[in-house]
């Protein structure tokens, strides 16, 4: 049987995104009763017939196999999101400074003893400026905002402090290259952006057929038909009607097998 205009719309429509109930909106169909439709269409032997040809069609002139597909959404599904972006609890200036006290690096040290002795000879040119006094080594140097906070430490009592840390992105490994997707500046820095791990999920799920897509009308769910144009009423019909068909006509029959 030949589709109907409106049929070949959505097969059209669907192959953009495999969402249904949006190609059945953007096919003209009601968007009330879209969901229902969409997926009643779906099962349309004609229908489906006409989506697999188009999707065989496409994957040889791309040379994309279902398998590189399925592949690719299981990459993204399960890539580690730590290897692309971290948020990290490191150690404030104090926690492994001598006597708990402000911990510098070994280059801050030697800048700030360098800026107190110009003080200091600017005074030895000048005794009206203030003495500078001694130079404070205060925590020493060695910091390193890499290391671990300290559980002792009076400042930040071992919590540290929150950073987040985003790594180069040359290096990620082939799962982590396909889950990100790339950054964005924002008034608060760089952002990386990644790609949904959960739809991904769904899309390695319903290659493998573990979801059935079966039209569920639940309490409040029908729609209004007095209120529905007398095309949308024949378009829903149409999408029920299998429902109620007998099995070796194609439907799915009543609750009792009849």
């Amino acid at each position: 049987m030949a589709l109907t205009p409106k049929q070949q719309r959505f097969v059209a429509e669907y192959l953009i995104d495999l969402n249904a109930t949006q190609a059945a909106i953007r096919a003209g169909y009601s968007a009330k009763t879209a969901k229902q439709i969409g997926q009643r269409l779906l099962t349309f032997v004609d229908v489906k017939a006409a989506i697999d040809a188009a999707i065989a069609k496409r994957s040889k002139s791309t040379e994309i196999s279902a398998d590189a597909v399925l592949q690719r959404f299981w990459s993204i599904a399960t890539a580690d999101a730590n290897e692309i972006v971290e948020y990290r609890r490191t150690c404030c200036r104090y926690c492994h400074g001598r006597g708990n006290r402000y911990q510098r690096t070994q280059g801050e040290l030697e800048r700030d003893r360098a800026a107190h002795d110009v003080l200091v000879r600017a005074h030895q040119a000048n005794s009206k400026e203030p003495h500078p006094g001694t130079f404070a080594t205060m925590g020493g140097d060695g910091y390193d905002a890499r290391k671990p906070p300290h559980p002792d430490c009076s400042e930040c009592f071992g919590e540290g402090e929150g950073r987040t840390h985003i790594k180069d992105t040359r290096l990620l490994s082939a799962a982590a290259k396909c889950l990100y997707a790339g950054v964005k500046q924002t008034k608060e820095g760089i952002e990386a952006k990644l790609n949904d791990q959960h739809a991904a999920l769904v899309n390695v799920a319903r290659h493998l057929g573990m979801f059935e897509d079966v039209v569920k009308i639940k309490d409040g769910d029908l729609p209004d038909l007095t209120k529905m144009a007398p095309d949308e009423l024949a378009a829903l019909l149409t999408a029920l009607r299998p429902l109620f068909a007998p099995p070796h006509l194609g439907g799915r029959g009543t609750a009792d097998g009849a």
